[in-house]
């Protein structure tokens, strides 16, 4: 795991060179882009991690929603599993799985859903199922739990993994969840009410689907991190936004923030 410095200014009472890994980065990223006010549909590791970060320091009404039922969970600690007593304890209300999905995620009342997966294309279609042929696979993955309901019905998914050329491929060995098919107008012929793929937070970069043509392209690059190094962990021939800028590292508070978070317990 990658740990870099960076001289952060002096926010809720640090001034200080502070070191920070790829994953805090990456969490930290996820974090910023929750809005307060949305309705998340949260997934255990990192996801949550980033979904509590948010809900604890930039966006005190966003609303966690977990596979298990449990709506504005508010957890005093990380939650070990979407079956964790922490979640209930603290939801505004439980409801039935079944309820989660049919009135809740497939009716297109979630605002944002994180996923990750072993393998995304340039359209941002995942593959959680296998590696190699279906029928012979090299490696059986888990498989899909929600993840395709999350990528057909919220209205953005947020997507985070590592970036290699072992997970941006050129073609997926097995379309798990959708993002954007095989370009503009497929979700739409296929009568998918989400929006789609909205950003793809790595630990070298954001990549964002382009306006019109809707393939990644990659609009930051994270402290650290360049431009060669980003194109060979790519698949694809990579696109690059004419406004390329840098992810601002993490700042003080954040890290301090997501740090307290994740020795609480």
């Amino acid at each position: 795991m990658t740990r870099m410095a960076t001289t952060v200014p002096d926010e809720a009472g640090l001034d200080d060179s502070l070191g920070f890994s790829s994953d805090e980065m990456m969490t930290v990223a996820a974090s910023r882009a929750l809005r307060n006010g949305l309705v998340c549909f949260v997934g255990i590791g990192l996801p949550s991690t980033a979904a509590n970060l948010a809900r604890i320091s930039h966006a005190p009404d966003l609303v966690l929603v977990y596979e298990s039922g449990t709506i504005g969970a508010k957890p005093t600690r990380l939650p070990l599993s979407i079956g964790d007593g922490e979640l209930a304890e603290t939801a505004d209300t439980v409801v039935p799985v079944p309820e989660i999905f049919n009135y809740w995620l497939q009716a297109g009342r979630i605002d944002v859903g994180f996923l990750s997966a072993a393998q995304i294309d340039r359209y941002a279609n995942l593959n959680s199922t296998v590696i190699g042929p279906y029928d012979r696979p090299r490696v059986r993955l888990p498989g899909a739990g929600g993840a395709p309901e999350i990528a057909a019905s919220c209205r953005e998914v947020i997507i985070v993994l590592r970036q290699s050329t072992r997970t941006f491929v050129d073609k997926v060995d097995f379309v798990t969840s959708v993002g954007y098919i095989g370009g503009p107008g497929e979700r739409e012929r296929q009568g998918l009410r989400g929006g789609g793929p909205s950003l793809v937070i790595t630990d070298l970069g954001l990549l964002r689907p382009h306006p019109e043509k809707l393939y990644l392209e990659l609009t930051h690059l994270h402290p650290g991190v360049d431009l060669d190094q980003v194109k060979a962990a790519t698949g694809w021939d990579l696109a690059i936004s004419k406004d390329l800028v840098r992810t601002d590292p993490p700042s003080a508070a954040e890290l301090l923030a997501l740090r307290r978070l994740k020795s609480a317990g």
